[in-house]
């Protein structure tokens, strides 16, 4: 068994569980310290929930051991998550001096190696409490930098702390690791860019089986548009996207836009409405990991008008699963895309861009070809657990004797 790593971070993440599951195929010892309610992860040393930021009025919470209460005030978040999403900015960071103590408690019962916090709010503003002679290291995803360190002076003054503390950083863009010196990272402190929640199961998309359109009542003779992003107020502009359906269906007028993740919300159930394009929308549950892939497979546009991001995991799984990609112009999607050639770059809050940008999609079958070949390169070069596993290690061990 190698060293204790001790991660911090949202126990309900499909990010964290895949990290956990990277790290312990390395043979590292793992505990888990969850700023969320969450279920036990298998094969951990240690579990710890500490609700941190006002965390535990999520909308979502363990599947077991669920109150009434608990649910009647999730059922309030969710309806009013970017109010929520405000008001975490403004108090949570006031929350965690007073969470400091429990959290050095653990870390003393727990006794790791190495702790390494998987986002800087509020995970890595916690975890700026480690005690001196642990390396800490941060982890920054999404839009860490981008959106959540500037909405507030606190979240700023909160964000240079944690990563004026750590002693390394990892980040699945480039981007990141360059603004992270802006913001407080000693420019001496070893870096990592791994994307992919520190790597894409590339086995397991290509074994995913197949995709069950009769369930769902969806036509299977028709274009499929794959937007799987969800609600992530100021970040992905969903409403932007829901606007571009009609002038899409002018020229494709039986092809199908489907949303994993956004059945029931009632903001969406609106604009579908209010634009008159029920018969064209699937709104559908939050699918299962292999099933979400076998739908891209069968999906020719993968859509995520976003103007805040990382390196999306479901842009990396639609690269491998072949699905050609229509995603907002910013600094960490350029990355990955070439315009033209493996996908397309656009302003995610223009409907009129990107209602031409899907067109363009739709009307190139040659060129979405090329294009997932190309893509696939790229996930096995960049993005794979084959490559980036022995690039983690290499990181972990600079801070280990």
């Amino acid at each position: 068994m190698k060293a204790h790593v001790l991660i911090v971070a949202d126990g309900r993440s499909p990010t964290t569980h895949d990290w956990i599951e990277n790290i312990q195929a390395m043979n590292y010892q793992v505990s888990l310290i969850s700023t969320f309610a969450c279920d036990r992860i298998d094969g951990l040393a240690k579990f710890h929930i500490l609700p941190t930021a006002f965390s535990r009025f999520s909308r979502s919470t363990p599947s077991q051991g669920k109150t009434r209460s608990r649910s009647w005030i999730g059922s309030w978040v969710s309806r009013f998550s970017p109010g929520f999403q405000t008001l975490r900015y403004v108090l949570g960071p006031l929350t965690l001096p007073r969470t400091s103590a429990e959290y050095q408690r653990l870390v003393a019962d727990i006794q790791p190696d190495l702790v390494h916090a998987l986002r800087v709010p509020f995970e890595g503003m916690l975890s700026s409490f480690t005690p001196a002679g642990i390396p800490l290291l941060a982890a920054i995803w999404g839009n860490d930098l981008t959106l959540h360190a500037r909405a507030t002076l606190p979240m700023r003054r909160w964000t240079r702390r944690c990563l004026s503390r750590a002693d390394g950083l990892s980040a699945d863009t480039h981007r990141d690791l360059r603004l992270a010196q802006d913001w407080g990272l000693s420019p001496d402190s070893p870096t990592l860019f791994v994307p992919g929640s520190g790597g894409v199961d590339l086995e397991g998309i290509q074994l995913a089986g197949a995709f069950d359109p009769a369930r769902y009542g969806i036509p299977t003779t028709v274009p499929w548009i794959v937007n799987p992003r969800g609600i992530r107020p100021g970040s992905v502009h969903q409403k932007v996207f829901f606007t571009t359906i009609p002038k899409i269906t002018q020229k494709y007028s039986e092809a199908v836009f489907i949303c994993p993740g956004l059945q029931g919300m009632r903001a969406v159930e609106g604009w579908v409405r209010t634009l008159g394009i029920s018969k064209s929308v699937f709104l559908l549950p939050q699918l299962p990991q292999a099933e979400l892939w076998a739908l891209m497979k069968l999906s020719p546009l993968f859509v995520s008008p976003s103007s805040h991001d990382g390196t999306p995991n479901s842009f990396l799984e639609a690269l491998a699963c072949g699905c050609f990609p229509v995603v907002g112009d910013i600094d960490s999607l350029r990355e990955w895309i070439q315009p033209g050639e493996n996908g397309l770059l656009v302003d995610p809050r223009d409907p009129d861009a990107l209602a031409e940008a899907i067109l363009w999609g739709l009307d190139h079958p040659g060129i979405r070809q090329t294009a997932a070949e190309i893509n696939l390169a790229l996930v096995e070069d960049k993005a794979a657990r084959a490559a980036t596993r022995p690039r983690i290690d290499a990181f972990y061990k600079q801070f280990l004797n």
